[in-house]
């Protein structure tokens, strides 16, 4: 290997340093959706300088009987190594987790379906430490629209969720959503509403990703937006760091790096497990019509490695200083303060 440049070197030191010096924070990752999945894996969230990662623990495909014990295994292993972990209740404890060198986790629920229909147990997910949930995954259920079906509005079900969702503090997350459902929510003006894990359709045109409007309307609410390490949302299909960049590039051009965030929604490896649940239908959840193979495997996505990378390509591209200690985490955390109760 050739010796880096004088100013190469220098960059490198100054982002390492940024890095861990900043809050940084994942607003999605998935661990198997199984009681014996071990968040021990999520080690690899703190070796690469993040503080704070929310997890996923349901989809709208998951029953509660398969949502429930994984809610009860990862907190009791969170409980268990209190050396490293922190279960989130509000922002101090992630504040506390980056001053002693923890990982804070919280955990969200992707779709309302586990809610069985019932607004009230929006705050029963709160309660066991859910701090952010969107209302359909993929495809359209009771209460709205999901991004790869038919575009229909928020449901008067919707709407209901949609209130007990803010009135409990919880994040209102669009990802996975379809158009006219995650306009209507925004239009609700009950409170702010981000999008977790979404790219710009117009950097690269997949319908998971979102259009200018939905970024905009997002924005205009007080949320933010958080862009997607998963590479078929991406210009690069191997989540190369640079093309996810290039989405924090056109956010930035659009609403400003004060409203945006990181998502990389990575997939930790299974490792011998089974989490799908019995009779799961992949080709429906994620259609072969848009582009999928009957289901999410083959597809490579940004790992928790990629987020120091993240830190030295936006410092290359001329961000600021405060401006990468926003978009690494600041953002989620101001918005996570002003949101949670």
């Amino acid at each position: 290997m050739t010796d880096l440049p004088e100013h190469d070197a220098e960059l490198k030191a100054a982002a390492s340093r940024l890095h861990a010096d900043a809050l940084v924070w994942d607003a999605h990752a998935c661990l198997p959706l199984h009681p014996d999945a071990t968040i021990m894996a999520l080690r690899r969230h703190q070796a690469s300088g993040a503080s704070f990662v929310s997890v996923n623990i349901g989809m709208d495909m998951n029953p509660l009987e398969q949502i429930m014990p994984v809610i009860a295994a990862f907190r009791a292993q969170i409980k268990a190594a209190p050396e490293l972990f922190i279960q989130v209740r509000g922002v101090d404890d992630i504040v506390r987790a980056k001053a002693e060198g923890k990982l804070a986790v919280a955990f969200d629920l992707e779709g309302g379906i586990p809610l069985c229909d019932r607004p009230e147990m929006v705050q029963l997910f709160y309660d066991l430490g859910v701090r952010q949930i969107h209302l359909a995954y993929n495809r359209n259920n009771a209460l709205g629209g999901g991004c790869y079906d038919e575009d229909v509005p928020l449901t008067p079900l919707g709407r209901r969720i949609v209130e007990a969702v803010h009135a409990a503090g919880m994040l209102m997350d669009c990802s996975h959503t379809g158009y006219r459902t995650s306009l209507d929510i925004m239009g609700l003006g009950l409170g702010p509403v981000l999008f977790t894990h979404a790219n710009p359709r117009a950097v690269h045109d997949d319908g998971r990703n979102i259009k200018d409007e939905q970024i905009l309307a997002a924005v205009a609410t007080g949320g933010l937006v958080c862009v997607n390490g998963v590479g078929r949302f991406l210009t690069d299909p191997q989540g190369g760091t640079a093309s996810l960049v290039d989405c924090i590039d056109y956010l930035s051009e659009l609403v400003g790096p004060t409203s945006i965030g990181l998502g990389i929604d990575y997939s930790y490896p299974l490792n011998g497990l089974d989490d799908d649940p019995p009779g799961l239908d992949k080709a429906y959840w994620w259609p072969p019509a848009h582009g999928y193979g009957g289901g999410v495997s083959g597809i490579r996505i940004a790992t928790p490695e990629q987020l120091p990378q993240i830190t030295e390509t936006l410092l290359r591209r001329g961000y600021g200083e405060p401006d990468i200690r926003a978009i690494l985490g600041g953002n989620m955390l101001a918005l996570a303060a002003r949101v949670w109760r």
